[in-house]
């Protein structure tokens, strides 16, 4: 794609209206002075010593894939096609080191956490040798230990160690502080890409969730999905990307389980109600330049049906941009502007097939954006897809 073209990116995930926040990136390949940016899911965070910097979720640029579908398991499946909004909440293993902040104690500011060696992006898995089961508690501990040493256990990579942490007194707040930022659960919403008709079993948003602090995948422990209501649009415009403004509706429908860094996946209770009967697997060597469809969600809150073009096709892509899309259907550019946040993962057909999801857009142009090969997807899946 030519360069001016590529412009800024960003992914387009609905952000939750209590702390939507956009994180920033580098874009491989471009100039410096080129970002690529996302919205993605917001997380809810707990904080140690003070208010806590926002979270930004960006995609995965990593992650290890499962055992490969073959040509014919991907043949022979079939899908119900998605475009219908989904909700995620989910809590991750221990809790994650976003920043700092000083301790103001008798003697002056302290940072007990940097003191003893911890550092951003560090798990920290277990206090004392009991699990840590979230913010809450590590916040628990750390005020009720009167001083004495804690020893942690982190994860810091691939590689596991042992800090001890002394926390200290903070005579204004009459509690032990650490001088940490930590982040344990999130919340977000997505777009369905496609649900196994059989098992419920389903993938979405075509990128992976990550934290845009430590720019890794969020290392979920467990997810629930929930229905979700779209209010409103706001329409996008060169340097100014769209969104899906929307909110949880009550209740549980599925269980997140998967989160790669070509989308999340899981089930679903109750197979949702389709706008079309299954259709097949459209496999990276049958995508063609030319005409497509999406499926999304506006605010009518009905599956609809949007023309597109794809172009620039890179069938050795593993990731999740994988050729071009741009929007020409003149409804819902009248609505949207073109690709706005919370349209990642709206499935893509072609020829009678589904062959991907979108996944970006273009902030210098909201017509045109990227999608995500469903081979891609379905081979993150593993077993749940076959």
């Amino acid at each position: 794609m030519n360069q001016r073209r590529i412009g800024k990116l960003l992914c387009c995930v609905l952000l939750t209206t209590a702390i939507a926040f956009t994180g920033v990136i580098s874009a491989a390949g471009q100039s410096t002075s080129e970002k690529e940016r996302n919205a993605t899911s917001v997380a809810a965070f707990s904080m140690i010593t003070n208010t806590a910097p926002p979270l930004r979720l960006q995609p995965s640029r990593t992650s290890t894939p499962l055992p490969a579908l073959s040509p014919e398991q991907l043949q022979g499946l079939l899908l119900y096609p998605g475009g219908m909004p989904f909700g995620v909440k989910f809590y991750t293993e221990g809790v994650t080191v976003v920043g700092f902040c000083d301790v103001e104690t008798a003697n002056g500011k302290v940072n007990p956490a940097a003191e003893a060696g911890l550092k951003p992006k560090d798990r920290i898995l277990s206090v004392n040798g009991q699990p840590l089961t979230g913010a809450a508690q590590l916040t628990e501990w750390i005020e009720n230990s009167n001083g004495a040493c804690l020893t942690l256990l982190c994860r810091r990579g691939d590689a596991e160690l042992e800090i001890r942490l002394t926390p200290a007194y903070c005579p204004a707040e009459s509690r032990y502080k650490t001088g940490i930022w930590v982040r344990d659960s999130g919340a977000g919403i997505g777009t369905v890409t496609f649900i196994l008709p059989e098992s419920g079993a389903f993938a979405g948003l075509g990128h992976g969730i990550c934290d845009g602090d430590t720019r890794e995948l969020v290392p979920m422990k467990r997810g629930t999905v929930a229905d979700v209501t779209i209010s409103s649009v706001v329409k996008g415009a060169p340097g100014a990307p769209g969104e899906l403004k929307g909110y949880f509706n009550a209740g549980k429908v599925g269980t997140l389980l998967g989160n790669s860094a070509c989308g999340v996946w899981g089930l679903f209770t109750e197979v949702p109600e389709c706008t079309s009967e299954p259709l097949p697997v459209g496999l990276r060597a049958e995508v063609t330049e030319g005409e497509a469809t999406i499926l999304c969600t506006l605010d009518s809150n009905k599956v609809g049906s949007y023309e597109v073009r794809l172009s620039n096709i890179n069938r050795d892509a593993e990731g999740s941009k994988c050729f071009t899309v741009t929007v020409t259907d003149p409804d819902l550019l009248a609505i949207s502007g073109g690709i706005v946040q919370g349209m990642s993962g709206s499935p893509i057909i072609q020829d009678g097939k589904i062959v991907g999801a979108v996944t970006h857009v273009l902030i210098n142009d909201p017509t045109t954006g990227y999608g995500i090969f469903l081979e891609n997807m379905l081979n993150q899946m593993g077993d749940l897809a076959s």
